[in-house]
């Protein structure tokens, strides 16, 4: 690990318009913020200009954002076709004040560049951290659906997720197939195509939102290589890979004793005095991350029920140092 550098990351998704107040903003400082997108819940200017206003207020450097389907402005496609099917014909100018023109909500997040907030176009993206350590990310704001929302795909025809091995991260706004991808109604609504793409890549970190129900972090090791068609099924070593969290560890259920319904709400205790949820993986951690055998899958979407307290990631991983050769 002499090559690699501990790097901080935190990890947030479906803040929905809405602002961290004085008692739930995270204070610990990061190296880079990752926002995996749904940055507003009706992609109105009003709610982008609260997100750029809570992205600036999180001590980090270096602020990496995608959007969701909720941010449809930013999709030209879907936001064009929406005003255009709208069952009324729509006052173009009360729709620009509302929700600007095409590309304006975009452009409010390249003007903010210097200020460290970068807007992530599908693809892989490489940076310099502050740190020293390069960090290679792919990013795709891309979710199968059938509604008429943005970025989004019909789910029979798949999509391809281009993510070249050497990648770091990948941060997508919905979630692999099988990967903390249940809805309320027990359906998996997860992307095989992702999972696919992910399980063949073996980045580091996987980060996404979206299914707010599957918050939580898991740290999966990979079967040995070799597999022509990955799937949850044929890729995970489910013996060697472990929950960290996730919202069953900490919502009460009927069955649960009084020590077990302690246990569960002194947790969620912690995560609201905390104001994140952590795990570590670093060299000297009990539990290291082991690159390109092990990935650390974190659904980041803070928006919940209300029954618990859902907060950002905090994670602490292991990058290439810049200029290094890791494995050498």
């Amino acid at each position: 690990m002499a090559d690699t550098i501990p790097t901080r990351l935190l990890i947030i998704s479906d803040t929905h318009g809405e602002d961290f107040d004085s008692n739930t903003r995270p204070q610990q400082r990061a190296d880079v913020v990752l926002h995996c997108g749904d940055l507003t819940d009706g992609s109105k200017l009003e709610e982008f200009h609260t997100a750029l206003n809570m992205l600036r207020s999180i001590d980090a450097p270096l602020k990496l954002i995608i959007p969701g389907n909720h941010d449809f402005t930013m999709d030209r496609d879907a936001f064009t076709t929406k005003v255009a099917e709208a069952k009324q014909p729509l006052n173009p100018e009360l729709v620009a004040q509302e929700y600007g023109r095409v590309g304006q909500a975009q452009q409010l997040f390249d003007d903010s560049k210097d200020e460290g907030i970068v807007f992530l176009h599908e693809g892989t993206h490489q940076f310099t951290l502050n740190n020293g350590a390069m960090l290679t990310i792919y990013a795709s704001p891309y979710t199968p659906a059938l509604g008429a929302w943005g970025f989004q795909y019909h789910p029979n025809h798949g999509r391809r997720f281009d993510i070249q091995g050497g990648t770091d991260i990948v941060m997508t706004h919905g979630p692999p197939k099988g990967i903390m991808d249940f809805t309320s109604s027990r359906e998996r609504a997860g992307c095989t195509d992702l999972f696919a793409a992910v399980a063949q890549a073996r980045p580091r970190v996987h980060c996404f939102g979206h299914i707010h129900e599957g918050w939580g972090a898991k740290l999966v090791t990979w079967k040995d290589s070799g597999i022509n068609e990955p799937s949850r099924f044929t890729s995970i070593d489910n013996n060697n890979s472990s929950v960290i969290e996730n919202l069953n560890t900490l919502k009460k259920i009927k069955f649960d004793s009084n020590d077990i319904v302690e246990e569960k709400q002194a947790k969620v205790e912690q995560l609201r005095q905390h104001r994140c949820a952590s795990t570590s993986h670093c060299a000297q951690d009990e539990y290291p991350l082991v690159a390109g055998s092990q990935t650390l899958f974190v659904n980041a979407a803070i928006m919940g029920d209300g029954d618990v307290v859902q907060r950002p990631w905090l994670v602490d991983i292991e990058l290439p140092k810049q200029g290094g050769n890791v494995g050498d």
